[in-house]
């Protein structure tokens, strides 16, 4: 299997060509954007998988629909509490990557989650993210899971670093 066949299905020569220009000429909220645009290819199956969908990023605020399905419930019929931190190590690192001058993946240093409510699958929530500290190395963001009503779920803070093998 080829290294393009890995990133999508769909993904022609010109998705890819496009997709590396808008890589080297984007900022992070730009290609994030493009993300939810779809004029990116997916590079992996993970946001499906977990059923997130980026609805909106601006610099420095990401908010993420997330609707966790069954699959990701532990025994007792609740969203285990790893795919919680999942989503919202995504939201932190999003809203990081947001704020860069162009879109540099994140690497977590540290996530610090509070578990607030139970989390049921087939329901959908609001995660948003924002980048409090948006340095040149080191950068600390918080994320925040609501439910339909508003109520918080989840919460986290985490610091992250630039994953410099991505580096232009």
């Amino acid at each position: 299997m080829t290294r393009e066949s890995e990133l999508s299905v769909d993904a022609s020569a010109e998705a890819l060509q496009e997709a590396a220009d808008l890589w080297n000429t984007l900022s992070g909220a730009g290609f994030i954007q493009a993300m939810v645009d779809r004029r990116v290819p997916e590079i992996s199956d993970i946001s499906e998988y977990i059923g997130q969908a980026v609805r909106s990023v601006e610099p420095g605020r990401v908010e993420i629909a997330w609707t966790p399905g069954d699959k990701l419930c532990n025994p007792g019929g609740t969203v285990h509490g790893g795919y919680i931190a999942m989503i919202l190590d995504n939201a932190v690192c999003l809203a990081a990557s947001s704020t860069c001058e162009h879109f540099m993946p994140m690497l977590t240093l540290n996530l610090n989650v509070d578990y607030l409510r139970g989390v049921q699958s087939g329901r959908t929530y609001t995660v948003t993210g924002t980048c409090l500290h948006p340095g040149g190395t080191r950068m600390v963001s918080n994320a925040l899971i609501t439910d339909t009503a508003g109520r918080p779920v989840a919460q986290a803070s985490a610091s992250v670093i630039p994953n410099k093998a991505f580096a232009r």
